[in-house]
């Protein structure tokens, strides 16, 4: 169980203040849409404009994460939590309010490689290295990591395109957990590959968050909530409708 941080006195690292992000919606069957579709989908809010759409997947959100913080993200599926995350992680780009980050925010987020399926698993982690790091120094002893963790073996040196759909997330979540960050935005939601490798994972994960700086952990798990985390966040239609001590915002979800 992480220790309770004394975060007053801790530089914030993520500054938000009504913040909004409105997604457009590229489809001539805008009029087909339903709101209530939206909502389940994207936590969002649904408003037509001209010939389009417009989806506002974020409304006001407002908080302060400070360094070494640990905050759970808790809320209904489309609720905004995965929203969220991209934002802080600069994959989504705010369209109104104030948003800042004075670290990077590293996404833990993806289901699958961004790179070619046509590359060997060498080569795709080669290029995750290179994309999170900026050069390659290092990179042989987390190589040998990503090799031995993941059971690939000389498998690594084929296209990914002929892996299996469980050798690919364990090459993923071999690569997303090895080494550290100072900040992490993570969803639980991405695999971790078949069964047999499950309790293997899990151990993995839980090293792997034990050595985050700052974490802003998205999860169903009242649990894994519990083991690392003591600050809670709950999103309710792109909105975060409760900011307090963990137990409280579990409470108040459950509630809800």
């Amino acid at each position: 169980m992480p220790q309770p941080l004394s975060s007053p006195e801790r530089p914030p690292v993520l500054e938000l203040h009504g913040v909004r992000l409105d997604i457009p919606v590229l489809t001539t069957e805008t009029r087909s849409l339903k709101s209530t579709l939206i909502r389940s989908v994207t936590g969002g809010k649904l408003r037509r404009r001209g010939g389009g759409a417009v989806i506002t997947a974020l409304q006001d959100v407002s908080c302060t994460v400070r360094e070494g913080e640990r905050v759970a993200l808790i809320g209904h599926n489309g609720a905004g939590k995965s929203t969220f995350l991209r934002l802080i992680s600069g994959i989504y780009q705010h369209t109104a309010g104030h948003f800042e980050a004075r670290t990077r925010v590293f996404p833990m987020i993806h289901k699958s490689f961004i790179t070619s399926p046509e590359l060997s698993g060498l080569q795709a982690i080669k290029a995750h290295y290179l994309l999170v790091n900026g050069n390659l120094r290092g990179f042989e002893p987390f190589c040998a990591d990503v090799i031995e963790f993941s059971g690939l073996g000389d498998f690594v040196h084929l296209p990914m395109k002929t892996y299996s759909q469980g050798m690919a997330a364990r090459l993923l979540f071999a690569v997303l957990t090895a080494g550290s960050h100072d900040c992490l935005a993570m969803d639980e939601g991405f695999g971790a590959g078949d069964s047999s490798f499950y309790d293997k994972a899990q151990q993995r994960l839980h090293d792997f968050l034990a050595t985050t700086g700052t974490l802003l952990l998205a999860s169903h798990s009242d649990e894994l909530l519990r083991r690392f985390c003591q600050r809670g966040l709950v999103f309710e239609e792109g909105q975060i409708v409760f900011d307090g001590p963990l137990d409280a915002a579990l409470a108040y979800y459950h509630r809800s």
